[in-house]
């Protein structure tokens, strides 16, 4: 880090800029935003190859990563974005929710640039800024909008009446839907992250091969729930006794079956949810961010379900549906509001849920 300290060589100008660091689970991120939110670097450390034999995230682990990674990542955005910590106007951190081993690296991290450089601190909450990714790829207001974070920590529906006046509407009462396709991946013998693998496996298969419960999809609640969903999944693929699967013993037709109409029955849930929330609020736009929204079956149903209700879709391009940093660009409404935090602010992990 240190071939970005305070130098007379900056390009930055008078561009107003803030350096966002996010590290919430198990990606390493930071960028480089300016006033008008233009993304000048949005760096990236994976961490799913020392994921992987596990099937998914171990806190302990991750955390370790985030200690090696925070400082080149943190090097590397300023680097691409051709400036300097003195040019900075601000620090912004997520907080929360998350592990909270990881939200500490990236916010100590925070803590310790503001300290040194005398820059204010901002506090971003990791899911008000997926659905802020999406003013992001507009590029314009998308506010009052439905908003939903779909990933492998959670499954939430917010009403987003402006950037950072989002109410939760409901959430998953049991597993995330990412980390539905986790867990069904590892039972098909499929390899972590399970989304991508369950969406390659599912080109082959018959969505209508099993008929999956699809829970709450004709009720007016704004839940969800794929906990029955995975349970059916191993019924299906190793009998009603069964504890776990034997992939060896499926077919590799009877893989795809399974994962395709598994996929179907978590975003005929997801979309219907979203339009049934179109519908109760009267909104016009449907926000979608996180991880899951990167499957191409769910972009194409939200897309059915948004033109049934007249409605705009807007959906991130990867980079910034996945974690990254440059969603915390929330962080100049935060400023714009004088909501910045003292030195001696903490994470806060998990997720409040609507009461």
């Amino acid at each position: 880090m240190t071939d970005n300290l305070p130098s007379d060589e900056s390009g930055a100008g008078d561009r107003r800029l803030i350096l966002a660091i996010e590290s919430s689970c198990d990606e390493t991120a930071a960028s480089v935003i300016d006033s008008d939110l233009n993304i000048l670097a949005n760096v990236v450390a994976s961490q799913t190859d020392l994921h992987q034999r596990f099937g998914g995230v171990v806190p302990e682990i991750a955390s370790r990563a985030h200690v090696e990674n925070i400082l080149p990542v943190i090097d590397e955005s300023l680097r691409q974005a051709n400036a300097t910590l003195q040019d900075l106007s601000a620090i912004a951190a997520v907080t929360h929710p998350g592990l909270v081993g990881s939200l500490l690296i990236g916010l100590t991290a925070a803590k310790t640039l503001a300290a040194v450089f005398d820059l204010p601190l901002v506090a971003v909450d990791h899911l008000q800024a997926h659905i802020f990714a999406c003013r992001l790829a507009a590029g314009r207001d998308v506010f009052p909008a439905v908003g939903l974070v779909v990933s492998g920590g959670h499954t939430n529906l917010y009403d987003c009446q402006a950037p950072l006046e989002m109410e939760l509407l409901g959430s998953t009462i049991d597993d995330a839907a990412g980390e539905a396709f986790d867990k069904v991946a590892a039972m098909l013998g499929l390899e972590y992250p399970g989304g991508p693998s369950i969406e390659r496996a599912a080109r082959n298969g018959n969505p209508a091969a099993y008929d999956f419960p699809r829970s709450f999809i004709k009720q007016d609640r704004l839940e969800f729930s794929f906990s029955g969903l995975k349970t059916a999944v191993l019924y299906r693929a190793a009998g009603q006794q069964a504890k776990t699967v034997d992939p060896a013993s499926l077919s590799r037709q009877q893989i795809a079956d399974i994962a395709a109409s598994f996929q179907e029955a978590v975003v005929d849930v997801l979309a219907a949810k979203c339009g049934q929330a179109l519908q109760q609020l009267g909104y016009r736009t449907l926000c979608v961010g996180g991880g899951v929204a990167a499957n191409g079956r769910l972009r194409e149903k939200l897309t059915d379900v948004t033109s049934q209700c007249g409605a705009e879709l807007i959906i991130p391009p990867m980079e910034l549906c996945t974690d990254n940093a440059a969603m915390a660009a929330i962080a100049w409404e935060l400023l714009a509001r004088g909501e910045t935090v003292a030195l001696d602010v903490g994470v806060q992990p998990g997720l409040v849920r609507k009461k």
